[in-house]
């Protein structure tokens, strides 16, 4: 019998009981797995795969093809969590149309549970769509990195009183239009208290501090795989990246003065073998 999977209305549970919600992020399989068995109950197949796993310099290139591949991916590796998928540069903004056909995709060829998208008030219409579809939505405000050439970088959001005013205004209207849950990424910690205040749906924080009802960190940054850059917001909890580093390094040293593969990972014949010119022994 296989787990039950975390719903919305567990997640909800927690917003009433005052327990924060952990979210990562992940992006196939094993990561899945890992997260699942650690009892996160929220998982992100985040549109960062551009740059964690795909070497891009933003999220703008990935696909929903590319997405669809991962949350699938990830929900096969993720029994229990709920699984939200990013919906990615352009496959929403264009139409309600587009934005319909593509989450109905992540959710029926992907296997998520919801969706997420990025931006204010321009997106409340898709929202409320979506939401009518049946579609779960996760918005996401503050620092949308979809819109970082628009933004002129990765700074953080909502710092004058216009912009925090027009995030607390796109807050609740994305909460009337059906969304779920919101994002708030990298905005000022009392300012995310106030959206936090206001809403009745989780918010979940990154670079947000402690003031969200849960938290969600990227995988890479999480564990120390981001090996050439790691965000001010992020907190390392280990160093895989070097430990990978030092098993990689001491096997190609190993294979080098053929010390690997050693009898432990050899395989002998257990009869003798005619080849015609010669005959293979088992050892002795």
């Amino acid at each position: 019998m296989s787990p039950q999977r975390t719903t919305l209305r567990d997640l909800h549970g927690m917003l009433g009981s005052g327990e924060p919600i952990a979210m990562v992020t992940a992006y196939d399989y094993t990561s899945a797995l890992l997260a699942d068995r650690a009892g996160i109950p929220m998982i992100l197949v985040g549109d960062s795969m551009a740059q964690t796993m795909l070497g891009f310099d933003d999220t703008l290139p990935v696909t929903v093809d590319d997405m669809v591949r991962h949350t699938a991916a990830v929900v096969r590796g993720a029994e229990r969590a709920f699984v939200v998928a990013d919906m990615p540069f352009m496959s929403y903004q264009a139409s309600v149309s587009d934005a319909l056909r593509n989450a109905g995709r992540l959710l029926k060829e992907g296997g998520a549970q919801a969706v997420k998208l990025e931006g204010g008030i321009a997106t409340v219409e898709t929202v409320r769509a979506l939401a009518a579809a049946g579609v779960a939505v996760m918005g996401h405000l503050g620092l949308t990195p979809q819109s970082v050439h628009q933004l002129g970088g990765y700074g953080v959001q909502g710092k004058t009183s216009g912009a925090a005013r027009a995030l607390v205004d796109s807050a609740l209207e994305l909460e009337r239009a059906g969304a779920v849950a919101l994002v708030l990424e990298l905005i000022p910690v009392e300012l995310a208290q106030e959206v936090s205040d206001q809403l009745t749906i989780p918010t979940i924080g990154i670079g947000a501090g402690g003031a969200c009802d849960g938290q969600v960190q990227v995988w890479h940054d999480l564990l120390g795989l981001s090996v050439d850059f790691t965000p001010r917001h992020a907190a390392k909890y280990a160093e895989v990246g070097e430990t990978v580093l030092d098993a990689l390094r001491q096997w190609a040293d190993d294979v080098r003065q053929r010390r690997f593969p050693s009898e432990d990972q050899t395989t002998h014949i257990k009869q003798s073998l005619d080849l015609g010119s010669k005959t293979l022994t088992p050892p002795e």
